[in-house]
């Protein structure tokens, strides 16, 4: 019998196999699955891919300034559209170039596939010129990591390699690709035949313990859903509003899940965390019940693990089993996709009848209480320069939530995921298990070429800018009109209040001279318009509505501002590090007060 790869024409007759070297094989199979937009910059090793790509005609290459801009472009085209990013680099400094990047889409469960030429296969081993075993570096941050060194291999390897990235817990993926096998020709087989021993994602959760979370919600008096970014990949928002409305529960989103449930909803407390909301990090702290979904218990949510929710009992949803039980005990593990077991829960929660449901409203009165004495808010600066929170407000009141804002990582990373409404999921882009600086200009890129009728912002400090900022030429090449705004107060601000908090002010190497009263190395506006950007310089509160409304206005290049900022505003409300939540502060030297009066104030940063 005719086989899938080889079937039977009309006439009876067996078709042969397409023959196509490796690197058609690459591309041909890039389009089968489904593959438009890739980000890369050519090397020696991948030259033979290239030569194919130049020609192709479904598939649009980005040519990028930098690898690591091309994986966080990848990062950003599959954050704010859901789809699977592609970058692509040659072998050795090439390669490792796209680490930073694999290790962020890693630690923030990205669909990310990175492809990398390597030496020829009969040179492996010798040190030659620009190799690097890839592979073996990027086992610990892949889902899975492939060598290819035969042609036929291309279309399995690449196929296998989409599942793994797209299903189960999202992930990054990398292919390396000798040069050899990119050469030499093979029969094209499509579809191939996939066999991943061992991977078999659960996705269904079992019956009885969705009943078991159900029961143990219809017990609780102080519940809490603690959303990750999970939800946001699983595509479950719909079904959380759902569950969240059937059961009148509490939400929090942390950093990774903002917009997974919409800011202006009634029953949302904002973030909780390091930086969370108080009635978020306090509402979790005080619960009798924490259901987990999609979210792993990271320690800038918890704080001190031992002194977190002490009297919670967890239901954890989790599509990574690895992830159950890791930090927190689970009273009730579930294994599944957040969007199926959602489905479940609000099934399981119906048939529990309403007089068998503990009352929630005293829990609320408290709550709304919270909500009231602890808005957030912050501080003008007696400096003279802007607020950095009132820019990154009106940023996203101007914009409006079908935006997307992509952050660079630190205060002003903070500000955006505290001060602009999230309404939507994949609105919110940011690197938050790495932290990875310089993450925001090549993501918003990404999202732009996935989003093209969106407005996209890069909400970046001065630090985080100088590291990824010659993606602007990329951006300027390719017709990507993304906005910029560079938080401005001269300095690697997180940094540098830590310093001010822990170390007596002792600013030791924060100083980067870009702001008010320095030498301005570089001069931003400058640097915008060498670049072929529009460059604007914002230093008065009058300015900033005109400066926000240009960039928004225009769409013909890339808009760069520099919002000269006061270096003294910090992040607010915050918990130090290495101590329990209860010990949050609301502003500096003012902390809320509640049961734990004794609470130790001595936070060392790691």
């Amino acid at each position: 019998m005719p086989t899938e790869a080889t079937p039977r024409s009309a006439a009876g007759a067996r078709r042969s196999p397409e023959v196509l070297t490796g690197s058609g094989a690459v591309l041909r199979t890039l389009e089968h699955l489904g593959i438009t937009d890739v980000f890369g910059l050519p090397g020696g090793a991948i030259i033979p891919f290239y030569d194919e790509l130049m020609a192709s005609t479904t598939i649009r290459h980005i040519l990028v300034r930098h690898e690591q801009g091309a994986g966080h472009a990848a990062e950003g085209y599959a954050s704010s559209s859901g789809k699977v990013g592609v970058a692509i680099a040659t072998s050795g400094p090439g390669a490792t170039n796209l680490v930073t990047a694999i290790a962020d889409a890693y630690m923030d469960s990205v669909p990310f596939i990175a492809i990398t030429g390597q030496v020829f296969s009969t040179l492996m081993g010798t040190d030659a010129f620009q190799e690097a075993d890839i592979v073996g570096i990027t086992m610990p941050i892949t889902k899975h990591s492939f060598l290819v060194t035969k042609p036929e291999d291309v279309p399995a390897t690449l196929a296998a390699a989409h599942l793994i990235a797209t299903t189960g817990r999202p992930g990054p993926v990398l292919v390396d690709i000798t040069k050899d096998a990119q050469q030499k020709s093979a029969p094209y087989i499509w579809p191939p035949k996939l066999d991943l021993p061992g991977y078999r994602p659960v996705t269904k959760a079992h019956g009885k313990q969705i009943t078991a979370a159900a029961q143990l919600l219809a017990e609780s008096s102080r519940p809490v859903l603690y959303v990750g970014g999970g939800v946001i990949r699983s595509g479950a928002s719909a079904e959380l509003l759902a569950f969240a409305e059937a059961t009148g529960a509490p939400v929090v989103t942390t950093l990774m899940a903002r917009g997974a449930f919409p800011d202006s909803h009634a029953q949302h407390l904002g973030m909780p965390g390091m930086h969370g909301t108080v009635p978020a990090v306090l509402g979790l702290q005080e619960s009798d019940l924490i259901i987990a979904l999609g979210a792993r218990f990271d320690d800038r949510v918890t704080g001190k693990v031992d002194d977190f929710a002490p009297d919670a009992k967890v239901v954890h949803v989790d599509i990574d089993p690895a992830e159950i039980s890791k930090i927190r005990y689970a009273d009730v593990p579930i294994v599944g996709d957040a969007k199926e077991v959602l489905v479940d829960l609000v099934a399981a929660w119906a048939d529990v009848p309403v007089e068998q449901r503990a009352s929630t409203a005293d829990w609320w009165t408290h709550l709304n209480q919270l909500l009231e004495d602890f808005p957030l808010g912050y501080t003008e600066p007696t400096d003279g320069l802007l607020a950095p929170q009132a820019i990154i407000k009106r940023i996203g009141e101007m914009t409006g939530p079908e935006g997307v804002f992509a952050s660079g990582v630190g205060q002003h990373q903070m500000w955006s995921a505290q001060f602009i409404q999230y309404e939507r999921p994949n609105a919110w882009l940011n690197s938050g298990g790495a932290g990875t600086m310089g993450y925001s200009v090549p993501a918003a890129m990404g999202a732009k070429v996935a989003q093209p009728d969106r407005v996209v912002w890069a909400i970046d400090g001065d630090g985080c800018f100088q590291m990824t900022n010659q993606e602007l030429a990329t951006c300027v090449i390719n017709d990507i009109p993304i906005k910029v705004a560079i938080i401005n107060n001269s300095s690697l601000g997180m940094v540098r209040q830590w310093q001010t908090l822990f170390y007596d002010g002792r600013h030791s190497f924060t100083d980067l001279q870009t702001g008010h009263g320095t030498r301005r190395v570089p001069d931003f506006v400058k640097l915008a318009d060498a670049y072929g950007a529009l460059g604007i310089r914002v230093e008065k509160p009058e300015e900033v509505d005109a400066a926000i409304q240009l960039a928004l206005d225009t769409n013909d290049r890339p808009v760069v501002i520099d919002f000269v900022v006061s270096r003294d505003s910090m992040v607010w409300p915050m918990v130090p590090q290495g101590i329990g939540n209860s010990s949050i502060q609301y502003a500096r030297d003012l902390a809320p007060t509640w049961d734990d009066e004794d609470a130790d104030m001595t936070g060392e940063p790691a």
